[in-house]
Order: C-alpha cells, then sequence, then structure tokens
C-alpha cells in the first residue's frame, strides 16, 4: 500500500475503525497519500439493493469515507463533518469488487472541496461525487 502513515498510525487507524460503519461495509485502504485515496470493497450480498444490484446508498457511503479519510488527512490533528454531498450514478454493477478514488479539489481554512469516483474492475465508470467539508473547530 501506498501511504504517508507509519505503520504505527496504520495500526491505529485499523483499531480506531473495529466495529464501524467502514469496517461493516468491508472498506479496504489501498492508497493513502496527500494527493489520492483509494478505497476497494469486494461486493458482498448485504451490499445488494432488491433488485439486486449494488446498492446506491454503498457508492454514496464509500465516497463519503474515502473524501473524509483525505479531507482528515489535510487536517491532521483536527476533525472534518460532510456538510454536502453529491452523488451520480452512471452504471449498475452486481458482483465483483470496486474502487474509490478521492482528491482534495480545494481547501481553504475551514472548508475542504473533495471529488471522488467509483470504478469496477475493469475500469468502467460507475458513479462520481463531491463532498464539502467543514472543518471543526475543537475549541468551540
Amino acid at each position: 500500500m501506498k501511504t504517508i502513515f507509519s505503520e504505527e498510525e496504520l495500526q491505529r487507524l485499523s483499531k480506531v475503525s473495529e466495529g464501524t460503519f467502514w469496517e461493516y461495509l468491508g472498506c479496504e485502504l489501498e492508497e493513502a497519500t496527500l494527493e489520492k485515496v483509494v478505497v476497494s470493497i469486494d461486493i458482498q450480498p448485504h451490499h445488494l439493493n432488491m433488485v439486486r444490484i449494488l446498492h446506491g446508498g454503498v457508492h454514496a457511503s464509500l465516497m463519503d469515507s474515502a473524501m473524509g479519510f483525505i479531507a482528515t488527512m489535510h487536517r491532521p490533528g483536527q476533525e472534518t463533518v460532510t456538510i454536502q454531498l453529491n452523488v451520480n450514478y452512471l452504471a449498475a454493477l452486481k458482483e465483483g469488487k470496486i474502487t474509490v478514488e478521492a482528491e482534495v479539489v480545494h481547501a481553504s481554512r475551514k472548508m475542504i472541496n473533495t471529488g471522488a469516483k467509483v470504478i469496477d474492475q475493469e475500469g468502467r465508470l460507475l458513479a462520481t461525487g463531491t463532498a464539502i467539508f467543514r472543518v471543526i473547530d475543537k475549541g468551540a
């Protein structure tokens, strides 16, 4: 994995994710740099909707998680929260592995704008999204 994190920090992040929605979805951190975060999952039956395709909420959750991860990386020691999330669904998928690539588009003192795309194993674009994250002032 390509990362800017130390082995100790990666272990801490792994421990923090235990029992969270990240773990329930089955997220795997593939890459974590200031330029790009890559997260993947292997699609399981609980990821599907009633018409047996990947649930749109899974797309949205993965993009939100990956974009939130990179936003937080740009503000070490601070917390960020999603204040806006936009998702565009482009293609359906029933099985396999999907990958989300997220990047920071623009950052100011209190806001971080991000973008993401969801890709299947063949490189097909399944969804795109954007999000805005608010940097939390812990003193307030």
